[in-house]
């Protein structure tokens, strides 16, 4: 797996001086047209002490390397992401082991100033800000500024920062994957005030514990196995950047997917004055986003990569990205605009927010020409399609001829015979034998027969 490097270009470090917070930002596209270095926001944040606890929580997100954690930190942090769309200020962060993703959303009631763009770009988050964003007391306030023009108030000496940070084609698939996974969770529980912050003040102090956790009346509370209604929390050390906030907490929100036995991502909401922090956990502390295959079937669409150039000609920065109105601009059915999303998703273009349960413009200021790349498992499918190795069978089935073996496959349930479906049975997403195989189904309705081609393209297959 291969590395791109983003090369971030500030105007100068963001700093904290005196009341004064300067985010500094890098290139990004804004409502305008791409801008070197945007200027989103400047006014006064209402509640000082839990948005400075908040960022602090989301910087630390980007350092974290919850699995193997290795000495002296997680190595390069990438910077987190803001996105202003006019109404709120979104701020994202993933960790270095790809396994934990971060957004605070400040939302209207915690802002007061003017808006002067709305777009998606980096803010540059160095050693000298968290240590003053530590120390940001109750009752001071904080004037912020996300933009070149307030943090030429707060720099000394006003030098163009630079920084070149790798980052790994696993950690930009991550991005994909946490919005398609997010958005398939439902609210399971949720816990007021000291009922929450009972609930993870009492989490086993192992940070590699896994547990069950089902509401209890007003309460939450760890169960040793899944239940009706149950959320799997794995790794619980993984929480760990919102015990900070627990002081300014006043309800903590828990989503997930339908209860099964197997281990499952969760999302971790808790809402704090004027303002939300979300984290979303993978099924386990060890895996990554990046292999879950949530995306597959969507991208794997003959009309997807067209569908989702009309769509995301008509997204805008809104604050809310409403599929009825896309597919009624669109002239697409609302299936074909989820995919379009999906799409868009590979591209950083769309996030998932739970507490609205519905998408929102922002486009990750990092390169999205490399979706067939970022997704070996779609490109090894459609090489197999394009070799020959599908026979269709009776309705439903097909079978799929590699150097590896003949698989036989059944394109509804997405079942495989293959070894890579016997072990996960689908918690991962399809084999490329089952895209390989619903892709050639719509292709052509007639049968599609294997040819001697098909083992000399096996050998181009990705092993996923």
């Amino acid at each position: 797996m291969t590395n791109a490097v983003q090369a971030y270009s500030y105007s100068g470090p963001s700093a904290l001086v005196g009341d004064r917070l300067g985010l500094s930002t890098s290139g990004g596209r804004t409502a305008t047209g791409l801008t070197g270095r945007p200027r989103f926001f400047s006014g006064v944040v209402t509640r000082a002490a839990p948005a400075a606890a908040a960022l602090l929580s989301l910087a630390d997100v980007a350092l974290a390397r919850y699995h193997q954690p290795r000495a002296g930190g997680g190595g390069w942090s990438r910077d987190p992401v803001i996105t202003c769309d006019g109404e709120r200020l979104r701020l994202e962060s993933f960790s270095a082991c790809g396994g934990v993703y971060a957004r605070l959303d400040l939302l209207g009631e915690a802002l007061d100033g003017e808006v002067f763009d709305r777009g998606t770009t980096n803010i540059d988050v160095n050693n000298p800000l968290r240590e003053a964003l530590a120390r940001v007391g109750a009752r001071d306030p904080l004037h912020l500024g996300v933009g070149a023009d307030e943090v030429a108030v707060t720099t000394m000496d006003g030098a163009v920062l630079e920084k070149k940070v790798p980052l790994p084609e696993r950690w930009l698939r991550g991005f994909a994957e946490v919005q398609v996974i997010a958005s398939g969770f439902d609210l399971r529980a949720e816990a007021a005030g000291m009922a929450a912050v009972r609930f993870l003040r009492s989490l086993p102090k192992k940070a590699s514990a896994n547990v069950w956790v089902v509401p209890s009346g007003r309460d939450l509370r760890v169960a040793a196995a899944s239940a009706p209604g149950a959320v799997c929390l794995s790794g619980v050390g993984r929480l760990a950047t919102l015990h900070p906030l627990l002081r300014f907490a006043t309800r903590l929100r828990v989503y997930g997917p339908p209860v099964r036995d197997l281990a499952a991502s969760s999302a971790w909401e808790l809402e704090l004055p004027g303002m939300r922090y979300t984290l979303v956990l993978s099924p386990q502390a060890w895996r990554g986003f990046s292999g879950e295959g949530a995306v597959l079937d969507d991208l794997s669409g003959d009309d997807a990569q067209a569908d989702a150039d009309v769509v995301g000609m008509l997204l805008n920065f809104e604050p809310a990205v409403e599929i009825g109105l896309l597919a009624a601009r669109s002239g697409l059915p609302v299936a074909r605009v989820r995919a379009a999303l999906t799409q868009l998703g590979t591209a950083g273009r769309v996030g998932y927010d739970l507490a609205e349960a519905g998408h929102f413009h922002r486009e990750l200021p990092y390169d999205r020409e490399h979706v067939e790349t970022l997704n070996p498992r779609l490109a090894s499918a459609r090489a197999l399609v394009a070799a020959g190795a599908v026979r269709p069978g009776a309705p439903g089935r097909a079978r799929v001829t590699t150097t590896g073996g003949v698989y036989d496959v059944e394109t509804e349930t997405g079942s495989c015979t293959c070894p890579w479906w016997l072990d996960h049975r689908g918690s991962r997403g399809p084999c490329k034998h089952v895209l390989a195989a619903r892709i050639a189904t719509r292709s052509t309705p007639a049968t599609v027969g294997a040819t001697d081609g098909a083992r000399d393209a096996a050998a181009e297959e990705a092993a996923l």
